[in-house]
């Protein structure tokens, strides 16, 4: 079989996956989280935390909760990692250096997970599992939270109630992400992939050398760090490793964790909102940018031109062999239009407008489908934008699902459009500028800046994968990646919560013969054409100088 036909076959395998689970899982998920009923696991955890799982909260209560949750994990996960060497499992590693810590400890709790370090030489066993793992949980679940707060300001009239954060953060663990994380790992390591507490073996090589290999609870991480949409690894190599993917059919699997259920929320959504057509229309944008993506990137990896990349069939420079490239590119989409940062390639390695793709993938938003939870509640901003959009053409006042889209509603919207983007260019410009950013450039010229845009682009939008050209463990892009990591997370949720209360509290509009329907084609195709020309076009100019420079 040819490498196209392998990779349209693994494509096919992977959309009929997603299209089994697409409606049980979203049905589940909108079902836990409109019951009344507690579990008794769940109860125990309200009692330890001395929460009122039947009271509700408004919107700055909500985001208190979420910021306070989020400082107390950020402060845990530090200190853990700098009180490593007192701790059992810690297979004699030091303390983490404060900078790396900081960034480190940031980045997870921010389901980022950013890593500017090599895993398996840093992190001792109970760092990874104590630390590193639980926020894979809790960091993917205070997203879904959010969302799932912000579908019950469009599903809700005149409340000023989005839910209970505590309740939906622990049911989101308990009910949708442990379960699913069990059985994920339990497919990973029936496929290879390592799960023990060892130190590690050491091995004869066949040259007659002696070579070091750590074990670890890898499986366990790994199936989290993909469901969780988080990214990061066990080791350095991460998904390219042979012990955290080692075989292709390992490596599809994981993509087929990481779009679970970011693809599954739309079903949710319009449960919520009792209108199935809103969530179809809604997947019907993820799906049509999420196509494009993955076939964009496989067209350039695959037709790349020069010599030496047509001759080896691909440009396979920083590609495992037993993936192949239609996998890898598959792969590398994948992560970037989720928020989960892991990587079974090298994208420093991709051709110049391969590695534009990806990039342009996180610039979006990340919201084809997105990570658990940010990519809807992106997705539901960009569709308000939409409306106001098709208001103006047709001079109406814009309204979707019911709710009248005013001044303040659109500030809100506009804001969120525009703070990440304003992290991303201001961060990249500064690190180009400053002596202790161009100290890292191993590039110059194009590639170099595409590198350091990168990873602010991956820094912003909570992606945590990199371009690995950069050398970023450094006390300057430890700190300048950890703001751009933090401020990228929370200020979009300050914006989206208060966008959600302002919602909540209307009353729901009577359609008529001039309510624009958000449910038909017309729709669909209005709310892609805004996420590519609204916030594609606003990063245009730095991509034209980085990969589109290079690749023309």
């Amino acid at each position: 079989m040819s490498a196209a036909a392998a990779g349209w076959l693994q494509v096919a395998l992977l959309v009929a996956a997603l299209v089994a689970v697409h409606r049980p899982l979203g049905d589940w998920m909108a079902r836990v989280f409109t019951t009344d009923r507690h579990w008794r696991v769940e109860q125990l955890v309200y009692r330890a935390v001395s929460v009122d799982a039947d009271s509700e909260q408004r919107w700055p209560v909500h985001l208190r909760s979420v910021l306070a949750f989020s400082v107390i994990g950020v402060l845990f996960l530090y200190l853990l990692q700098r009180v490593q060497l007192w701790l059992p499992l810690s297979n004699d590693m030091t303390a983490v250096e404060p900078g790396s810590a900081w960034n480190t400890a940031v980045s997870f709790v921010t389901n980022t997970n950013w890593q500017g370090y090599s895993g398996e030489s840093t992190m001792g066993h109970l760092v990874q599992m104590a630390g590193l793992a639980v926020q894979n949980f809790v960091s993917a679940a205070t997203g879904i939270a959010v969302a799932i707060a912000v579908v019950r300001g469009f599903a809700r009239t005149r409340t000023d109630r989005l839910g209970n954060f505590w309740v939906d953060l622990t049911r989101a663990v308990t009910r949708i992400l442990l379960p699913l994380s069990m059985i994920g790992a339990v497919v990973l390591v029936l496929g290879g992939v390592v799960q023990n507490l060892s130190s590690g073996t050491e091995v004869s090589t066949l040259a007659g050398a002696t070579q070091f290999l750590p074990g670890g609870p890898v499986a366990s991480q790994e199936a989290i760090k993909e469901i969780g949409t988080n990214g990061g690894g066990f080791y350095n190599a991460n998904s390219a490793h042979p012990f955290e993917g080692p075989t292709a059919w390992v490596s599809l699997f994981q993509v087929f964790l990481l779009l679970l259920i970011p693809f599954a929320l739309p079903r949710t959504f319009g449960r919520m909102v009792g209108d199935q057509r809103q969530g179809y229309a809604i997947l019907g944008v993820m799906a049509t940018l999420a196509t494009a993506s993955i076939t964009l990137v496989s067209w350039f990896e695959a037709r790349a031109g020069g010599t030496a990349t047509q001759l080896a069939g691909a440009a396979m420079e920083g590609k495992e062999v037993r993936y192949g490239e239609p996998l890898s590119a598959l792969f590398g989409a994948a992560t970037t239009l989720t928020s989960t940062g892991a990587v079974n390639s090298l994208h420093d390695s991709y051709t110049p407008l391969g590695g534009g793709v990806v990039l342009l993938n996180m610039m979006l938003g990340e919201v084809a489908p997105g990570g658990v939870g940010s990519g809807l509640y992106g997705m539901l901003v960009l569709a308000v934008v939409a409306v106001f959009v098709a208001g103006l053409m047709v001079g109406r006042t814009p309204e979707y699902l019911g709710k009248r889209l005013g001044r303040r509603e659109m500030t809100l919207a506009s804001l969120y459009l525009l703070a990440t983007p304003a992290l991303v260019l201001i961060g990249t410009a500064v690190a180009i500028a400053v002596p202790a950013g161009q100290a890292s450039l191993l590039n110059e010229g194009p590639h170099g800046l595409s590198e350091v845009l990168y990873a602010f682009t991956s820094a912003a939008n909570n992606n945590g994968s990199a371009f690995a050209g950069l050398s970023a463990n450094t006390p300057f892009f430890n700190v300048a990646l950890g703001l751009a990591v933090a401020f990228g997370r929370f200020l979009p949720i300050v914006l989206v919560l208060a966008l959600a209360g302002r919602l909540a509290a209307q009353g729901r509009t009577a359609v008529t013969a001039g309510t624009f329907p958000t449910h038909r084609p017309l729709f669909v195709g209005l709310l892609t054409a805004v996420t590519l020309v609204v916030v594609g076009l606003t990063f245009f100019p730095a991509l034209a100088l980085g990969p589109l420079a290079e690749g023309l």
